[in-house]
């Protein structure tokens, strides 16, 4: 094959191939990096001892890896930080931030999609997303308990039986969408009113854009690249990682502040489309 760059989107089988066929044709490799490996120890043990050392061979690896890259792209100042850290200082680490299609995430019909999925009048807060233990989403479910609004979460993932049950064991009104088409994600952002996103290990946090651009602002845990992605005050605001009580204030805080935090997302989307 007429080759002259080989691009690397992931560490594991397929990123493997790149590596063997780039240095087999002594061709540079550029890696793409969107997903702390060491992250997931805990889908292969639920033993403290076992999964720090699942953690430290995946960072072994993850370092292996990298070395082998002529460069690495990252989609955040916080992911790069961490790369920073696990690869030769020849090694260039370049931020290009990912795209959100704004003609494409913008304020929709929400009636169509609370109908649709026969969601109730009334405040909504969701997420949607992948339903893994990393994102820690039970921590959203114990916020929401108090709060006066409807749980909706789109998405499915191995952490969802659990989160099904926890949201029952709290009496929460919540209802589990699973996977969305793309097309419907327009107006399922446009039907909440707060989008909540408690998770630490993201590397950039796209869903949180998405909603942004239509016009729903976010409740982002102060930690990964949500630190950044979300500007307090601007497209919505932070609470510390693992503070329930702090989350269900910043809950309560957005929805308070929902008209002016949808106008300053909206005019952040126009300024920058």
């Amino acid at each position: 094959a007429d080759v002259d760059v080989v691009h690397a989107h992931t560490p594991f089988a397929v990123g493997l191939g790149g590596v063997r066929l780039a240095r087999r044709d002594d061709l540079p490799l550029v890696t793409s990096y969107h997903t702390p490996t060491a992250e997931y120890a805990e889908y292969l043990s639920s033993r403290p001892r076992v999964e720090h050392r699942i953690q430290r061979l995946a960072e072994r690896y993850e370092r292996w890896f990298l070395s082998r890259s002529d460069a690495v792209v990252c989609p955040s100042t916080d992911t790069k930080a961490r790369v920073d850290r696990n690869v030769s200082v020849d090694t260039p680490v370049v931020v290009v931030p990912n795209g959100v299609d704004t003609d494409f995430f913008a304020p929709a019909d929400a009636g169509a999609f609370r109908d649709r999925y026969d969601l109730p009048g009334g405040t909504l807060v969701g997420y949607t997303g992948r339903h893994g233990y990393e994102k820690n989403l039970s921590e959203f479910l114990r916020a929401a308990d108090g709060v006066d609004a409807t749980v909706v979460l789109g998405g499915d993932g191995p952490a969802r039986p659990e989160l099904e049950e926890l949201a029952s064991d709290l009496g929460l009104d919540a209802h589990f969408l699973g996977f969305l088409p793309r097309e419907d994600l327009p107006e399922f952002y446009s039907a909440l009113d707060a989008f909540v996103f408690p998770s630490p290990v993201e590397t950039q946090g796209l869903v949180a854009l998405e909603a942004n651009a239509c016009g729903t602002p976010v409740v982002a845990v102060d930690a990964g690249a949500l630190s950044d992605t979300v500007d307090d005050g601007v497209n919505g605001y932070h609470y510390a990682h693992g503070d329930v009580k702090g989350c269900r204030a910043t809950i309560r805080r957005v929805l308070d502040e929902r008209a002016s935090l949808s106008a300053s997302c909206l005019n952040r989307r126009d300024a920058v489309s």
